[in-house]
């Protein structure tokens, strides 16, 4: 059992349902549709009432797209961070590269850091270290919101193997306890479709460095070219995706579509046996 920030969390025993919830005008999946304070905050809200374990607040989307300031990222995170943690028990991460949003962030409520840029941020370690927040650490290479090039892989499991093994051997460095690091392969992060879904093919991998792994498929580039389908047409292809990596034993899965992936989560944890079902009586005699 893991104590994150005012929650608990075992990998052993449960899956975490993580849902997106991004206050920025530009992100690639809801085009700002939770920019507005309210408009996040409620769809913080209603996304734990539908069963999501955890909400990752963001404010700067990963892509390409014009810098934000530290100031304005501040100024979208930390209020709807306070508005959580003062309305639900819900574990909250913050999806940041910036090492004072993040230190903010935590004291603000959060108990997550998710570091989609590999700590790009050299002050970070320092902040998870010194905050006790837990830290997602994540495969990627180049710099947050930089122009996207064509990424050349002699095996990209191995390489994201060896990335994510050198950010914990730093992680641990800096004085973050092994019990606060999560590890993401990062799907389509400087990674092209192929390359994702070798790392789905071989997230056992990934799993074997002993770190709950963390997977972000959701709605992603890579689910709409297999599938040839654009953004909005992504739901299904996202959780048979979301469903392959827990069987594979992701233990932590961030989403969009929280209702419908809670229940794929749930009935995967009920298949590897990590939870009962909720009722037992088709054909089970009297009782």
């Amino acid at each position: 059992m893991r104590r994150i920030g005012r929650g608990e969390f075992d990998p052993a025993r449960r899956v975490a349902v993580m849902a997106v919830v991004n206050r920025t005008p530009d992100s690639f999946h809801d085009r700002g549709a939770t920019y507005a304070l309210d408009a996040a905050v409620a769809a913080s809200l209603r996304a734990v009432e539908t069963g999501a374990d955890w909400v990752d607040i963001g404010g700067v989307p990963f892509g390409r797209g014009p810098a934000v300031g530290e100031q304005e990222e501040l100024d979208r995170v930390i209020p709807v961070v306070e508005a959580i943690a003062a309305a639900s028990p819900a574990i909250i991460s913050v999806d940041t590269t910036n090492a004072i949003v993040a230190d903010a962030a935590v004291r603000a409520g959060a108990g997550v850091i998710n570091d989609t840029s590999g700590y790009w941020d050299e002050r970070m370690p320092d902040v998870v270290a010194r905050t006790g927040a837990t830290i997602v650490l994540t495969h990627s290479l180049h710099p947050p919101r930089s122009e996207p090039v064509a990424p050349v892989y002699a095996d990209v499991v191995d390489a994201v193997r060896e990335r994510l093994s050198a950010l914990v051997e730093r992680s641990i460095a800096a004085g973050v306890a092994a019990d606060r690091i999560i590890v993401d392969p990062g799907h389509d992060l400087n990674k092209n479709t192929r390359h994702s879904l070798e790392l789905i093919r071989r997230l056992p991998e990934i799993v074997a460095l002993g770190y709950p792994t963390l997977v972000a498929l959701s709605n992603k580039d890579f689910v709409g070219e297999t599938l040839d389908r654009p953004r909005g047409e992504r739901v299904i292809g996202s959780i048979a995706g979301v469903v392959a990596c827990v069987l594979a034993g992701a233990r932590v899965v961030r989403v969009h579509d929280v209702a419908e992936t809670v229940d794929a989560v749930r009935m995967a944890e009920a298949i590897l046996g990590l939870r009962e079902p909720a009722r037992v009586w088709h054909n089970a005699g009297q009782n």
